[in-house]
């Protein structure tokens, strides 16, 4: 179940990505995905591009992917380590939301 949902959002983000962010699985290994994210225009990101590393469970979509910055960044949301601390990608995960 988890390939198969990996494989629809990865085409999905290849025919619609977001602006200004890419994802992609590292190599044949479609657990492990590489991204990056431009920083947004008039913020204090601006200029800069932060890369992270997804993981995805066995699973998903029933649990939330793990997402951190390899790039460092200062953001309240954002552990020293990378990890991003958002309630979306913890508890508040839900099947009904995607990469």
């Amino acid at each position: 179940m988890a390939l198969k949902r990996i494989h629809k959002e990865l085409t999905e983000l290849q025919r619609d990505p977001p602006p200004g962010c890419t994802a992609a699985p590292n190599g044949t290994d479609y657990f492990q995905w590489s991204g990056s994210i431009e920083g947004p225009p008039d913020t204090p990101y601006e200029g800069g591009l932060f890369n992270v590393q997804i993981t995805f469970p066995a699973n998903y979509p029933l649990s939330a992917p793990q997402i951190s910055f390899t790039t460092t960044i200062f953001h309240p949301n954002v552990s020293q380590t990378g990890a991003i601390c958002l309630d979306t990608l913890k508890r508040n995960w839900s099947a009904g939301l995607s990469i």
